[in-house]
């Protein structure tokens, strides 16, 4: 993901939890600040689930600071 600093910081702080995958997609397609390779790799990365902190997110995705 070329903008995991983007990521991680909407995550932390605009995301309300718990969010399930749908909801985290919907949300992320809606940012106009991650490219849509971002936005495809997000969605095909990210298991099915039910997310309760952004870090629970962080870690399905592979994600760190």
């Amino acid at each position: 993901m070329q903008n995991s600093s983007g990521a991680i910081g909407h995550l932390r702080d605009h995301q309300t939890y718990p969010a399930t995958k749908a909801d985290l997609v919907a949300a992320c397609s809606n940012l106009s600040d991650f490219s849509e390779e971002d936005k495809k790799e997000f969605e095909t990365t990210l298991p099915e689930g039910s997310y309760n902190s952004a870090e629970e997110v962080m870690t399905a995705l592979g994600l760190t600071e």
